[in-house]
Protein backbone atom coordinates (compact mmCIF):
# COMPACT_ATOMS: atom_id res chain seq x y z
CA UNK A 1 0.00 0.00 0.00
CA UNK A 2 2.74 2.40 -1.00
CA UNK A 3 0.50 4.20 -3.49
CA UNK A 4 -0.09 7.87 -2.62
CA UNK A 5 -3.30 7.86 -4.68
CA UNK A 6 -4.73 5.35 -2.21
CA UNK A 7 -3.52 7.48 0.73
CA UNK A 8 -5.21 10.57 -0.73
CA UNK A 9 -8.44 8.70 -1.52
CA UNK A 10 -8.50 7.28 2.02
CA UNK A 11 -7.91 10.82 3.25
CA UNK A 12 -10.95 11.95 1.28
CA UNK A 13 -13.06 9.20 2.78
CA UNK A 14 -11.82 10.06 6.28
CA UNK A 15 -12.68 13.72 5.73
CA UNK A 16 -16.22 12.72 4.77
CA UNK A 17 -16.26 10.53 7.89
CA UNK A 18 -15.36 13.54 10.02
CA UNK A 19 -18.75 14.94 9.02
CA UNK A 20 -20.39 12.28 11.21
CA UNK A 21 -18.69 13.88 14.21
CA UNK A 22 -19.73 17.30 12.94
CA UNK A 23 -23.36 16.24 12.95
CA UNK A 24 -23.01 15.21 16.60
CA UNK A 25 -21.33 18.43 17.77
CA UNK A 26 -24.51 20.43 18.52
CA UNK A 27 -25.91 17.61 20.65
CA UNK A 28 -22.68 16.62 22.41
CA UNK A 29 -21.81 20.24 23.19
CA UNK A 30 -25.42 20.95 24.18
CA UNK A 31 -25.68 23.92 21.82
CA UNK A 32 -29.41 24.37 22.41
CA UNK A 33 -28.85 24.98 26.10
CA UNK A 34 -25.37 26.52 26.04
CA UNK A 35 -26.07 29.03 23.27
CA UNK A 36 -29.47 30.10 24.60
CA UNK A 37 -27.99 32.96 26.63
CA UNK A 38 -26.18 34.45 23.62
CA UNK A 39 -27.58 37.25 21.50
CA UNK A 40 -29.50 35.81 18.55
CA UNK A 41 -26.89 37.20 16.13
CA UNK A 42 -24.09 35.29 17.90
CA UNK A 43 -26.15 32.09 17.92
CA UNK A 44 -26.74 32.42 14.18
CA UNK A 45 -23.08 33.23 13.59
CA UNK A 46 -22.01 30.00 15.29
CA UNK A 47 -24.46 28.01 13.15
CA UNK A 48 -23.30 29.76 9.97
CA UNK A 49 -19.64 29.04 10.83
CA UNK A 50 -20.59 25.42 11.42
CA UNK A 51 -22.34 25.15 8.06
CA UNK A 52 -19.36 26.68 6.24
CA UNK A 53 -16.97 24.28 7.97
CA UNK A 54 -19.17 21.32 6.97
CA UNK A 55 -19.27 22.63 3.40
CA UNK A 56 -15.47 23.00 3.31
CA UNK A 57 -14.84 19.52 4.71
CA UNK A 58 -17.35 18.02 2.28
CA UNK A 59 -15.66 19.74 -0.65
CA UNK A 60 -12.19 18.64 0.49
CA UNK A 61 -13.36 15.05 0.90
CA UNK A 62 -15.05 14.92 -2.51
CA UNK A 63 -12.07 16.58 -4.24
CA UNK A 64 -9.64 14.13 -2.63
CA UNK A 65 -11.69 11.08 -3.54
CA UNK A 66 -12.45 12.26 -7.07
CA UNK A 67 -9.16 13.88 -8.04
CA UNK A 68 -6.59 11.88 -6.05
CA UNK A 69 -4.46 11.28 -9.15
CA UNK A 70 -4.29 15.01 -9.88
CA UNK A 71 -3.32 15.79 -6.28
CA UNK A 72 -0.34 13.42 -6.34
CA UNK A 73 0.96 14.32 -9.83
CA UNK A 74 3.07 17.27 -8.77
CA UNK A 75 1.11 19.78 -10.84
CA UNK A 76 0.70 23.26 -9.42
CA UNK A 77 -2.96 22.66 -8.65
CA UNK A 78 -2.31 19.24 -7.12
CA UNK A 79 0.40 20.64 -4.88
CA UNK A 80 -1.79 23.61 -3.91
CA UNK A 81 -4.61 21.27 -2.89
CA UNK A 82 -2.22 19.07 -0.89
CA UNK A 83 -0.74 22.11 0.85
CA UNK A 84 -4.19 23.47 1.67
CA UNK A 85 -5.45 20.14 3.03
CA UNK A 86 -2.27 19.64 5.09
CA UNK A 87 -2.54 23.17 6.48
CA UNK A 88 -6.25 22.87 7.21
CA UNK A 89 -5.91 19.60 9.13
CA UNK A 90 -2.60 20.58 10.70
CA UNK A 91 -4.22 23.65 12.20
CA UNK A 92 -7.22 21.58 13.26
CA UNK A 93 -4.89 19.12 14.97
CA UNK A 94 -3.17 21.95 16.86
CA UNK A 95 -6.55 23.23 18.00
CA UNK A 96 -7.52 19.72 19.06
CA UNK A 97 -4.36 19.32 21.13
CA UNK A 98 -3.78 22.79 22.55
CA UNK A 99 -6.94 24.91 22.40
CA UNK A 100 -10.01 22.75 23.01
CA UNK A 101 -10.43 21.21 26.44
CA UNK A 102 -12.98 18.58 25.53
CA UNK A 103 -12.24 16.13 28.33
CA UNK A 104 -14.87 17.56 30.75
CA UNK A 105 -17.51 17.04 28.03
CA UNK A 106 -16.48 13.49 27.23
CA UNK A 107 -18.69 11.85 29.82
CA UNK A 108 -19.25 8.61 27.92
CA UNK A 109 -16.73 6.03 26.66
CA UNK A 110 -18.04 6.37 23.09
CA UNK A 111 -17.39 10.13 23.18
CA UNK A 112 -13.85 9.54 24.46
CA UNK A 113 -13.24 6.97 21.72
CA UNK A 114 -14.61 9.36 19.11
CA UNK A 115 -12.43 12.21 20.36
CA UNK A 116 -9.26 10.13 20.25
CA UNK A 117 -10.30 8.65 16.90
CA UNK A 118 -10.65 12.15 15.47
CA UNK A 119 -7.20 13.05 16.77
CA UNK A 120 -5.80 10.06 14.88
CA UNK A 121 -7.70 11.05 11.73
CA UNK A 122 -6.47 14.67 11.93
CA UNK A 123 -2.91 13.39 12.36
CA UNK A 124 -3.25 11.05 9.37
CA UNK A 125 -4.61 13.84 7.17
CA UNK A 126 -1.87 16.25 8.19
CA UNK A 127 0.94 13.73 7.70
CA UNK A 128 -0.29 12.24 4.41
CA UNK A 129 -1.03 15.55 2.72
CA UNK A 130 2.25 17.05 3.96
CA UNK A 131 4.12 14.11 2.44
CA UNK A 132 2.20 14.46 -0.81
CA UNK A 133 2.80 18.22 -0.91
CA UNK A 134 6.53 17.79 -0.34
CA UNK A 135 6.88 14.88 -2.76
CA UNK A 136 5.14 16.52 -5.69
Amino acid sequence: MNDPVIWVRLGGVLQLGVLIASILVPKVLRWHRELASLHVMLRRLIWVYGVFIVFTITALGVICVTFAETIVTGSGLGRAIAIFVAGFWGMRLLVQLFVFDMLPLLDHPILKLGYHGLTIVFTYLFVVFTIVALAT
